[in-house]
């Protein structure tokens, strides 16, 4: 893939300055960039690279004051991280050629495959499966029965999808991600085995959602779990039945949110975060990463910590409480010695009365 430096600030609506002409064949780290690459400066604490970097275009802010002699073209916008993401999906398109059906592959008979598929080796797709336009499903992935997979979306290899679930247009699920296991659940006896449950329902994932690798989202007990448009979801995952997560939400790894809690929309989840179930967590809240959410989150944009989690700022005071025990402590049993000796006093004085 070859353009021009005019060509790429046209794509991004940028302002240019220097030579159009140089030619761009590739994006790189602005200090490993040589000819032909471009690279970008989003922090001010970079800008030294803009005067030794070797590359032949650099996005930078709009704003940036850059005073010196500097080899590439400049391509100023007002986001500079935005326009090299812009780039970099540009780059990103190995995948856009892929068509066709390898073999040997397993295709029910019943099964609507769309226009420009990728179906790779030793798939399995199973009755009444319909695959729409320009979906690419990588080698060894399993879609069962009655499922839905809508176009643009990206199944690597190894990605399981159980029977009757949703996905999405524009979806990217990762490899070894299981969409639609069974919920965890079962009924103690009173001679302490387990009945299952059977799950009947099935798991819905909307629009632009991508699924971290070795991720799992069960099925619904009845109705869906629902993963809403826009949600990133990190690898090592594991959302329970009955589960929905709102719009544009973010969750990193080894998270675990247990059966029928309801996420908000823009809410921020850190990694090895716990969320207990049948609980609410409002729009835009802020989990830390490692905390245990234990309670509804009734307050929109709330940042909390901890675990038990709760409010950010008040868990941090209780940390410096915390660390400062053993000298609290110290200079209490202090306070204590000293009141034990004007108490003796006191009771010196008292006799000699």
């Amino acid at each position: 893939m070859q353009m021009t430096a005019f060509e790429w600030c046209s794509l991004l609506n940028g302002k240019l300055e220097g030579n159009g002409n140089n030619v761009i064949t590739h994006p790189a780290k602005i200090e490993e960039a040589g000819e032909g690459a471009i690279s970008f400066i989003a922090n001010l604490k970079y800008a030294s690279f803009a005067y030794t970097t070797h590359a032949s275009a650099l996005i930078v802010h709009s704003d940036a004051a850059l005073d010196g002699e500097i080899v590439p073209a400049l391509i100023r916008v007002d986001n500079p991280s935005l326009a090299f993401t812009r780039v970099l999906e540009n780059f990103n398109s190995p995948y856009k050629g892929l068509n066709g059906i390898e073999h040997p592959v397993f295709i029910h008979p019943s099964a609507s495959i769309g226009e420009n598929v990728y179906i790779g080796a030793f798939s399995y797709i199973g009755e009444n499966v319909k695959i729409e336009k320009n979906v690419k499903v990588f080698p060894q992935t399993y879609i069962g029965e009655e499922s839905h997979i809508s176009q643009g979306t990206i199944l690597f290899p190894g990605v399981k999808i159980y029977k009757n679930s949703l996905i999405g247009s524009d979806c990217i699920i990762h490899a070894g991600a299981v969409i639609g296991s069974d919920g965890f659940g079962f009924v103690p006896q009173p001679d302490g085995t387990f009945i299952k449950v059977p799950q009947l329902g099935n798991v819905v994932v909307e629009d632009n959602v991508e699924i971290g690798a070795n991720t799992t989202v069960d099925r619904a007990t009845m109705g869906s779990t629902i993963i809403r448009s826009g949600v990133k979801i990190d690898n090592l995952v594991q959302i329970a039945h009955n589960v929905e997560v709102g719009e544009h939400t973010a969750i990193a790894a080894q998270t675990g949110i247990s059966g029928s809690t309801k996420i908000g929309k823009h809410c921020m989840i850190g990694g090895q975060a716990g969320i207990v179930g049948h609980i609410q967590i409002e729009d835009g809240a802020r989990i830390n990463a490692q905390s245990g959410v234990s309670k509804t989150i009734k307050e929109k944009n709330k940042a909390v910590t901890g675990s038990p989690a709760f409010d950010y700022t008040s868990s941090l005071r209780a940390q410096a409480l915390f660390r400062n025990l053993p000298d609290m402590a110290k200079r209490l049993n202090e306070v204590e010695k000293k009141i034990e000796a004007l108490k003796e006093k006191r009771s010196m004085l008292i006799n000699d009365l």
